[in-house]
Parts: C-alpha cells; structure tokens; sequence
C-alpha cells in the first residue's frame, strides 16, 4: 500500500503537470489578467462603488499602488476571476503555512492546536463566502457575486450589474448579515457586465 506521503507527491506532481501545460498552452496576449496586490484591501480593483460607480474603486487602488489602471481592457468576468484567484491563493498558501506547523514535530501541541483551529476558521469563512453567494445569485438574479471577508468583520460583496439601487444594495447586506452575523462593516460595489 502506498504511503500518505507518496500519495501526496505524486497528487502535487500531477497538479504541476496540469498547471504547467494550462501555462504553455494559455494566449499570451493580454487575455489573461494577474493583479499583483500586497493591499489592505485587494479586492479593490476596479470595482465600482455606489457613491461614484464610474471612478471610486480604481482610484482608490490607483493612488494605493501609485499607478493607473486601464480598467477598460478587464472584462467583468476577468474581474471577478482574477479577484478570486488572489484569494484562492493567499488562502491556501495559508493553508500550508498552517498544515506544516500542524505536521511539524517541533511544533508544541498548543501551536499545533491553534494551526488547526485556523485551518478551521479559513474553510468555515469560506463556506460562508459561497453560501452568501449563492444566496445572492439565486435571490436576486445577479450573474458573477463575489463575497469577500477583507479584514477582521469587514466584508465587501461585489455584484455584477449595470446599476444598484440602494433597496437592493440593503436587501444584498441583509442577506450578507444573515451569515456573517459578527460582521461590522459590510460594503457592496458594483461592477457593470
């Protein structure tokens, strides 16, 4: 029988093989957006905020990096799959942060404890990103939604939509309370198709 470590090996070997021939096969002409944000906020770009939907949130991110955005050359869909590629990878390379303090022989057992329960934390929040979601996409009818927990119970929602009145922008932090109870402060923006 195979080991728990060789499986893993040849799991993570597999993946690379996959990943490598998506890269040398993908268009290398601008069709593929990467944003490179060490932010407070990363989820900030080019979103589109209720109060100024035309310039607030590439600004914002404009004066943060201290560069311009062309925010005309990323679709919507660009968008949203490029914000949310950022926080898939940011958590799972938290992910193995923590599973190597938890595998770690060096590791205390309190240490080890704490890595889980934050391994725990991490797939709880995002289960209730995607319950939140669906929620939304399915209630309101929105096309791309995206949940995000941005800092300690700060949640923005971003919406794809040409327009969001303020009843709805209230009826989307209603739904977002309902599963984000201990949230403070939850923001929704808009990003036009």
């Amino acid at each position: 029988m195979l080991k728990k470590q060789t499986v893993w090996l040849l799991t993570m070997l597999s993946l690379m093989i996959v990943l490598s021939v998506y890269y040398l096969n993908a268009p290398n002409e601008g069709d593929l957006a990467y944003f490179d944000t060490d932010l407070e906020n990363p989820d900030q770009v080019a979103s589109q905020s209720l109060n100024n939907p035309n310039e607030e949130g590439a600004s914002e991110l404009e004066s943060e990096l201290g560069t311009e955005l062309d925010t005309s050359s990323i679709s919507s869909e660009e968008y949203f799959a490029a914000v949310r590629m950022e926080i898939t990878n940011q958590r799972s390379m938290e992910k193995e942060r923590l599973e190597a303090i938890v595998a770690s022989a060096e590791a205390s057992s309190e240490e080890k404890n704490q890595a889980y329960d934050e391994m725990k934390e991490i797939e709880m929040l995002e289960s209730k990103e995607a319950i939140v979601e669906d929620s939304i996409k399915s209630l309101n009818g929105y096309e791309q939604v995206l949940v995000r927990n941005v800092s300690d119970n700060n949640i923005v929602v971003t919406v794809q939509t040409d327009s969001l009145s303020s009843a709805e922008a209230n009826q989307i932090i209603q739904q977002t309370k309902e599963e984000f109870r201990q949230a403070e402060d939850i923001e929704v923006v808009y990003q036009t198709k």
